[in-house]
């Protein structure tokens, strides 16, 4: 494989994941579910090798994409009424619980099923370097769909991200819309996981949002900094897999989280200087004595 093919289609792959998972990280973010992402995509997972081993279904079948989201949307449901409903426990702890339990069936599933090695490095690593043209399309039309969606939903998703108590107090309906947005961030999920791996995903969900957020509030350059951040990151890291010879979804991830250090190390320097700029100048201390 020459470089021309790695950074062919799986850059194509990882540029339109960022597109449309550059711009959640910033919802997740705001609304402080870390780690929503990464549960969805276990869930995903469970839903795709339980349709394998006990349906049958191959990889790329319609039915084993709807037993994924099936999984995903299942979830998507229960996060929206819990978060309304339970306000004793964190939605953030929710997620975590339910996280371990899809990975541990997912691990009791892969365990008793032959060849389930083989289902767990897909699943974390993902096969991001064999990405073909449909696996691209696919994507493509459905990450567009999912934000012409949130595009012509904005208001109701950016007020309940912004503030979900004044948007449950003003009578906004958050349940369904908590309930649409964990969809269409479980429908991408469930895409992307299918390519680059939970690792990945997760790396590309998240990382990105947590740069932009160091250097600026507003939307847009937050966007547009997540987006050059993860553009910058996935070229270096198909380049790194490249010459070392290293697995390319890692190499992504751990590049992504090399900038997040670099991000963050100059965020303080900066935060630094400014401080000594703006301190007062201290007064001099005179030496002249007084004359008589």
């Amino acid at each position: 494989m020459n470089i021309m093919e790695v950074l062919g289609l799986p850059l194509l792959a990882c540029l339109t994941m960022i597109a449309i998972l550059g711009y959640l990280g910033i919802h997740v973010l705001k609304r402080e579910v870390i780690f929503i992402d990464i549960a969805l995509a276990q869930i995903a997972a469970v839903g795709a090798i339980i349709a394998h081993i006990a349906l049958g279904a191959h990889d790329d079948s319609i039915l084993s994409y709807a037993c994924a989201f099936g999984g995903t949307l299942a979830a998507a449901a229960f996060y929206s009424v819990v978060r309304k409903r339970v306000e004793q426990i964190p939605l953030e702890a929710v997620i975590g619980v339910t996280y371990a339990i899809a990975t541990a069936a997912t691990l009791f599933i892969v365990g008793v099923a032959p060849g389930g090695h083989i289902h767990v490095q897909q699943m974390l690593a993902g096969s991001i370097l064999w990405t073909k043209w449909a696996d691209v399309a696919r994507c493509t039309v459905a990450f567009s769909g999912v934000g012409l969606c949130f595009y012509l939903f904005r208001k109701p998703f950016t007020r309940i991200s912004e503030d979900y108590a004044r948007a449950r107090n003003k009578g906004m309906r958050v349940v369904l819309w908590d309930l649409i947005f964990y969809a269409l961030l479980g429908a991408v999920i469930t895409l992307a996981v299918r390519i680059a791996g939970v690792v990945l995903t997760f790396a590309f969900l998240i990382i990105p949002a947590t740069i932009s957020a160091l250097f600026s509030l507003r939307w847009r350059t937050r966007l547009v900094i997540a987006w050059i951040s993860g553009a910058v990151a996935s070229v270096i890291g198909l380049l790194f897999s490249y010459y070392l010879d290293f697995s390319v979804g890692p190499a992504v991830a751990l590049f992504l989280g090399l900038a997040l250090v670099l991000a963050g190390l100059w965020s303080l320097l900066r935060a630094r200087v400014r401080a000594v700029r703006r301190a007062p100048a201290e007064p001099r201390l005179s030496l002249d004595y007084p004359q008589s």
